[in-house]
């Protein structure tokens, strides 16, 4: 009966929604009134229809697109469909939630560089470290230095001299490493005075494994503000240093992980070579790259995914198969510990007994893993 009609107003008061929304979803053909006056264009709505514009109201607010709106409210009782397109917009938002997560990270990690940026001490530092675990330590982490024109401060390694302790740093942001050398010669002055940093370009980085190759026990490196010098079996390299601010570092490497799972590195490299990949946009400028999807059954074994669906338990993380490939000869031919979470944190690759060396991976998004 047409007494039993509410009309605009009293449909948008009893739902939450607007009168102008109410007129916009007539028009997309969404919530349709059941009677409109064919002389002044009043729209009136059914008894029925108040269910249906509750639900709209609340589809709205979780930001559920029109076409996804238009099949929740014309799916068929008890078919699903409903229900799938809603547990489809969760999931979307909850890789949005990530995404978001590790862009606010990133934004910490600006702020806190251009709050407390890591920069060269006006004076120089001496110190004398172990050629032998110098050249080891560049040597895991030379293959994440960044190549992008555009970010030039990437663009080489950080020499960190923190106390008894030279940290090295690279990073191209798709990939970290890093590695520390204890110092065994004390440096004048008490240990936790000495505090210094440089930005060594890479073609000098590689002037001194070169240099450290010479089979001298010990080399001499000074870093300054604006210089680098390695000396070793009586020959030396100098160049300068590059003069940027880099990122600090240390608030990407607080890693927090849920899963450590053991294994040799050589059998993490056969598998990785021998297992399934798929093709997706995961390169330093989005063009599509071999992506390798790591398992972690509840046996506590890590395989490489076919690509077949996880069974209840499994963890899975998405990494770029060659960044992957490149982090294992820098880890080390020997025992290997991975750190994982989900497929929306990182991947950190670590050498066993040596904390203080490892590679963190960057996920690549996969749609069915998040």
């Amino acid at each position: 009966m047409e007494s039993d009609l509410r009309s605009i107003g009293e449909l948008a008061r009893d739902s939450g929604l607007g009168v102008s929304a109410l007129r916009f979803y007539d028009g997309a053909d969404v919530l349709t009134p059941a009677r409109v006056d064919p002389q002044t264009g009043y729209r009136w709505y059914a008894p029925g229809q108040l269910a249906d514009a509750r639900l709209l109201c609340r589809l709205r607010r979780v930001g559920l697109p029109l076409a996804d709106i238009r099949a929740v409210l014309g799916a068929e009782p008890g078919s699903g469909t409903a229900h799938r397109v809603v547990d489809a917009h969760l999931r979307r938002l909850e890789a949005g939630l990530a995404d978001a997560r590790r862009e606010l990270s990133l934004i910490r990690t600006l702020i806190d560089q251009r709050e407390n940026p890591v920069t060269a001490a006006p004076a120089p530092h001496t110190v004398t470290v172990p050629a032998r675990a110098l050249a080891e330590a560049l040597a895991a982490v030379r293959f994440a230095v960044g190549t992008d024109p555009e970010v030039p401060v990437l663009s080489g390694v950080l020499f960190d001299l923190d106390g008894g302790l030279l940290r090295l740093v690279a990073t191209d942001r798709y990939r970290m490493a890093l590695a520390e050398v204890p110092l065994p010669v004390p440096v004048p002055g008490a240990p936790d005075e000495v505090s210094t940093a440089a930005i060594v370009p890479t073609a000098l980085v590689d002037a001194i494994r070169a240099l450290l190759g010479s089979g001298a026990e010990h080399a001499r490196l000074t870093l300054g503000a604006d210089a680098v010098l390695v000396e070793t079996g009586g020959h030396r390299i100098e160049g300068a240093a590059l003069d940027h601010d880099y990122p600090d570092y240390r608030s990407l490497v607080r890693l927090d992980p849920v899963h450590r799972v053991g294994l040799p590195a050589a059998e993490l490299r056969g598998a990785v070579e021998s297992g399934a990949t798929r093709r997706l946009p995961s390169g330093p400028h989005g063009e599509d790259c071999e992506v390798t999807v790591l398992t972690l059954g509840r046996d506590g074994r890590l395989t490489v995914a076919d690509g077949g669906d996880p069974a209840p338990g499994d963890v899975r993380v998405a990494v770029n198969r060659d960044f992957l490939l490149d982090a294992l000869p820098a880890a080390g031919p020997g025992q290997l510990v991975l750190e994982l979470t989900g497929p929306v944190a990182p991947l950190a690759i670590r050498t066993a007994g040596r904390d203080g060396t490892f590679s963190i991976l960057m996920p690549v998004r996969v749609p069915e893993l998040v």
